[in-house]
């Protein structure tokens, strides 16, 4: 959200240094919309942002994150990092229990480990590093890694290493074990109820670990299909939270404008969700730089974030977020200029194939996008035809390599070595994936960059490897880079400290409360 409104929305809020200090008050219920409807609640075994976004206050993991993504304590209190960067040692929190009462123990990490290597495909790529994992005591986990691991403290937020209750998964099948559906964790609250297609139902935890904490008594998660109806829920005071992409963003402005509201870009730090479109390198007239340098000098992105977004994004210069590690703004530039979109498209000898776009089917800012482009396109002499489709069946095409343009956004996790080279390295071609090298680049340079700035030190070399990395990628064009999208929290004023950390909302209501 661009700077001034949010501070101006802000200001209307009265959020002030003393209203930010205000002692808690305990007590209260809040209605949050969640949207879609989870597939499940089990965030070992699903990943997906509604997952997240209710199982992130059931479940927790060893670490949490500020908004400017530094490691602070949850369920391990303290941590060490050996001179040679290869051991972590983590101290646990003494007294921690699970919602069943049972002790959580290092045995617990021990065995989530097992288990998320198998089950969570992020988990299991950032634990690639690891060499082994030690408890000597049940109060001490010791990572020891095979080489130097630079953004190791930065896989532990709960979403990427839940810790899973081994006393109930230990023996059992995963997928089948009923507390999938009725999750046991060590969070603020505790799952107490799910009517499917109405709502989700979770209540406090009265033996949580942080003392006072948390302060409200329940949370009820309101399942609301229609966008429009979600508005309207907000607007009747049936709901009190939006979370960020929960509405759509052209109501954004109007919901923002009512009475007692009070709205925030915050809490997305650690995802840095980035919009782009996957150029299909392999075949066809995509497979030439020259056009995949015309698609970015064609489109308008200033115009797709102000008339389209409402302002609510920056326009992307590359492969990295502003928001995340090593990112630079010191790549190939490609302003809005279709005369020299269509010089290259000449120059490459583009004579007029047809080019298949793909939309994003989730909802109407999308489709109005895949308009924008496809006329952008257009106007430069390129001939598109749009493949209308659902969110299953463009998963599918773009799994399968069935597309030329398609539009995706992916989260980049903090760390061009956790979100960022997937999507480039060769070893990351994966037929039937969607989060991976879905666009088949393959570039021997780009393959070690990414190898060495994973593991190198100090932090200075894997600037200068990252920073290499971003100027052959822009220039390459591998994907069309559009926006760094912003999805802002709207909740009523009375709401308050509910976005504390790097995943917002995610596991935020645990310090979150109601001044009543």
């Amino acid at each position: 959200m661009p700077k001034r409104v949010l501070l101006g929305l802000l200001l209307a809020c009265g959020l002030t240094a003393s209203a930010l200090a205000q002692e808690p008050k305990t007590g209260g219920v809040i209605n949050a919309v969640i949207q879609p409807e989870p597939p499940g609640l089990m965030l070992a075994m699903i990943q997906n942002g509604p997952t997240q976004m209710v199982s992130g206050n059931i479940f927790e993991g060893l670490l949490r994150y500020s908004p400017k993504l530094e490691p602070q304590p949850e369920l391990a209190e303290s941590w060490s990092v050996s001179e040679d960067a290869k051991t972590y040692t983590f101290k646990l929190k003494k007294g921690v229990t699970w919602h069943d009462g049972k002790p959580f123990t290092a045995a617990d990490v021990l065995f989530s480990i097992e288990m998320l290597r198998q089950t969570h495909a992020r988990a299991r790529n950032n634990l690639g590093q690891v060499d082994k994992v030690e408890a000597p005591d049940d109060d001490t986990v010791v990572f020891t890694l095979k080489q130097p691991f630079g953004p190791f403290l930065g896989i532990f937020e709960v979403g990427s290493m839940p810790m899973v209750p081994k006393h109930l998964y230990e023996g059992t099948d995963w997928k089948t074990n009923p507390y999938n559906n009725a999750p046991v964790g060590t969070g603020p609250f505790m799952f107490k109820e799910w009517q499917k297609g109405s709502f989700i139902r979770l209540v406090k935890n009265p033996n949580y670990h942080e003392k006072g904490k948390p302060y409200l008594d329940e949370i009820y998660w309101q399942i609301i299909p229609d966008a429009a109806a979600r508005s309207v829920a907000y607007e009747t005071g049936k709901v009190d939270v939006l979370p960020g992409g929960s509405v759509e963003n052209f109501d954004v402005p109007r919901l923002s404008k009512l009475k007692d509201t009070c709205v925030t870009g915050a809490g997305w730090e650690f995802f840095s969700p980035l919009a782009w479109l996957w150029l299909n390198n392999r075949q066809g007239p995509l497979a030439d730089k020259r056009v995949r340098q015309a698609i970015m000098y064609a489109i308008d992105r200033d115009f797709a974030k102000d008339a389209i977004w409402n302002g609510l994004g920056k326009v992307a210069t590359g492969p990295s977020a502003s928001t995340i590690r090593f990112y630079t703004d010191d790549v190939p530039k490609y302003p809005y200029d279709p005369a020299k979109a269509k010089a290259l498209l000449k120059e490459a000898g583009y004579k007029g194939e047809k080019i298949r776009l793909l939309p994003l089917a989730y909802g109407e800012t999308w489709q109005r996008w895949g308009e924008a482009v496809k006329q952008n396109l257009q106007d430069v002499g390129m001939n598109i035809e749009t493949i209308a489709t659902d969110v299953a069946g463009g998963n599918q095409k773009i799994g399968d390599w069935d597309y030329d343009i398609a539009f995706t956004y992916l989260y980049q996790y903090g760390d061009p070595a956790l979100g960022v080279g997937r999507n480039y390295v060769s070893s990351a071609i994966a037929k039937g994936q969607i989060f991976n090298n879905v666009e088949g680049y393959s570039n021997p340079e780009i393959d070690k960059l990414f190898a060495d700035g994973a593991v190198a030190t100090p932090d200075s070399r894997r600037k200068e490897i990252y920073e290499k990395a971003q100027k052959i990628l822009v220039d390459d064009v591998p994907v069309a880079w559009m926006l760094e999208l912003q999805f802002p929290t709207i909740t009523r004023c009375k709401v308050k400290n509910l976005i504390t950390t790097g995943i917002g909302v995610n596991d935020g209501f645990k310090d979150a409360w109601l001044d009543k």
